[in-house]
């Protein structure tokens, strides 16, 4: 198994090494006929909790004893998987803070509630390896997830736990080194597509808080880039390969794309019910769009839909995303500044007209002047989609936005998208858990960022102000931070987020990272005083 963070040894560079063993299977290819039948009988309310459960024997040996039983007269497949797995789920109790605690308080004791250990990976399970300890979002979520793991990193600085920090970006740059990206997450179903490109965020939190140089992760980020940018010498206007794009006038932009075009292993049946929903489409185009859905994190939202249109009709490959363009140029210019550090004029020089031209192109492409902010644009009808998202935040929050720009943009979000509770993802209501009314702390922590980062103070201040009293309404009622929040507040106060495919979860290591950074940057915010199982009044 990969040794703990004490025995870990470090490379040249100075990043975490790992023994090298093979990866886990993917589960529908581990246990074929078995998983097909485990999760199109539902034998669990969420297809997730088979592909993460843990076999009691060699997974051979279980496929072994299915085949000689299942025609058996009683065979009962519920009973024949607990016997033969193990469930993995965190105990409740982990998730409720003691009475009286604070926020500050509940948060910083919970880091290590969320700590996984990759010495302690079940034997065949799908978690990939990895060299050092690492922090989950929590509740179903029991590996770490990548664009996750950037906020969850924010409040990790702010908490203090520099060991976790640092980990935390080692065990990223490990990941780059075996597979040549990130993966979703570690699991051995991800592998197939990344998320949004945040490792050079990473980086760049990790120098300004004096937890490591900058200077040894430049190959990774350097690899990072090339993963996302395959197939583009090759691309002639118009076309698309993989995840880049090159638009009409040859500027060359990316967008979301799994490798694969089946079923989630860890959706399955909810993935087989959303084509069979939409008899116009192949069920195959159906599967790799949810997936690049997934790969964007916005999973699932009207921003990947026909306009009016429900989850079947999502088409993410042919949108052009705000948010994923923004972090590749914030990469780009990283790479570029690191070159330039470590002396290496001509990448330097590479990248830096590499990041001018994503800017530019972003320019000509994505920012609309009627709307006043960026949108994401849409090749299929050829012209920009016309809902305002908060991925937008994202251009302010890496200083790709012009100032009059910035200006527009928050002028936008203030009377588009800031609701009772903070900043909505859309102002369309369908259902989808990325969607209205529904806030989530990664949005927040851009937009407030983002504005600040313009001198837009006043409405940074607004935001923060807002979706800190969303928290810590429920926190006081409940004793617990979650996932998402529904921005518009019920009678009892805030109440959590709603809709998708699964059950609201808790935790939740985003919202605990954002909210821990919030709460340091307001000292006189009334969350502070926010106490759990105390309501106010």
């Amino acid at each position: 198994m990969p040794p703990t963070r004490e025995t870990a040894p470090r490379n040249d560079a100075g990043t975490a090494t790992a023994a090298v063993v093979d990866d886990p299977p993917i589960p529908s290819r581990r246990y074929g006929e078995l998983f097909v039948a485990v999760q199109t009988q539902r034998v669990f309310a969420d297809s997730k909790t088979f592909v993460d459960c843990a076999p009691r024997r060699h997974p051979d040996d279980i496929l072994a004893a299915y085949h000689a039983q299942q025609d058996a007269p009683g065979f009962d497949l519920a009973r024949f998987v607990h016997e033969h797995f193990e469930v993995q789920r965190p105990p409740d109790s982990h998730y409720v803070s003691d009475p009286g605690q604070s926020l500050v308080q509940h948060i910083d004791g919970l880091w290590d509630v969320l700590t996984r250990d990759p010495a302690r990976h079940p034997v065949h399970s799908s978690l990939l390896p990895l060299p050092l300890p690492y922090v989950v979002p929590g509740g179903r979520f029991g590996e770490i997830c990548y664009w996750d793991s950037y906020f969850t990193m924010i409040g990790l600085a702010e908490s203090g736990r520099r060991d976790l920090l640092r980990s935390t970006l080692d065990n990223f740059a490990w990941l780059v080194d075996r597979y040549g990206h990130v993966p979703n997450g570690n699991r051995s179903y991800y592998l197939s597509r990344s998320q949004p490109p945040v490792f050079a965020l990473m980086v760049a939190l990790a120098a300004r808080r004096g937890v490591a140089d900058p200077e040894p992760y430049l190959p990774r980020l350097v690899r990072e880039h090339a993963f996302w940018m395959q197939g583009e010498d090759a691309l002639r206007a118009g076309d698309c390969a993989l995840q880049c794009v090159r638009m009409p006038d040859g500027a060359l932009l990316n967008r979301y794309r799994d490798a694969l075009d089946v079923p989630r292993d860890e959706a399955y049946a909810e993935d087989l019910a959303t084509a069979a929903a939409q008899v116009a489409r192949p069920a195959a185009e159906v599967y790799r769009e949810l997936r690049s859905a997934a790969a964007s994190g916005w999973d699932f939202s009207s921003r990947w839909c026909d306009e009016g249109e429900g989850l079947p009709s999502t088409r993410t490959t042919s949108i052009v995303p705000v948010d994923l363009n923004a972090f590749l140029f914030a990469l780009e210019s990283l790479v570029a500044k690191l070159s330039v550090a470590t002396g290496d004029g001509e990448s330097a020089d590479a990248f830096a007209r590499r990041a001018r031209a994503r800017r530019a192109a972003m320019q000509r492409w994505l920012w609309d002047e009627p709307a006043g902010a960026f949108l994401d644009y849409d090749l299929l009808r050829d012209r920009r989609r016309s809902a305002l998202t908060g991925a937008s935040a994202a251009t302010l929050y890496v200083g790709l936005a012009t100032p009059l720009q910035a200006r527009r943009s928050a002028d936008a979000f203030a009377s588009r998208l800031l609701l009772q509770g903070g900043i909505a993802c859309t102002r369309t209501e369908s259902g989808e858990q990325w969607d209205s009314p529904n806030g989530w702390a990664p949005l927040h922590w851009l937009a407030i960022a983002g504005c600040r980062r313009y001198g837009l103070d006043a409405l940074a201040d607004e935001i923060r102000r807002r979706w800190l009293a969303t928290v810590g309404s429920l926190y006081r009622r409940e004793a617990k931070l979650v996932e998402k929040y529904a921005l518009v507040h019920a009678a009892q106060g805030a109440v959590g987020g709603c809709g998708g495919e699964y059950p609201l979860q808790d935790g939740f290591g985003w919202t605990n990272g954002v909210t821990r950074r919030l709460l340091h940057e307001a000292p006189a915010d009334p969350a502070h005083g926010a106490r759990a199982g105390r309501p106010r009044g």
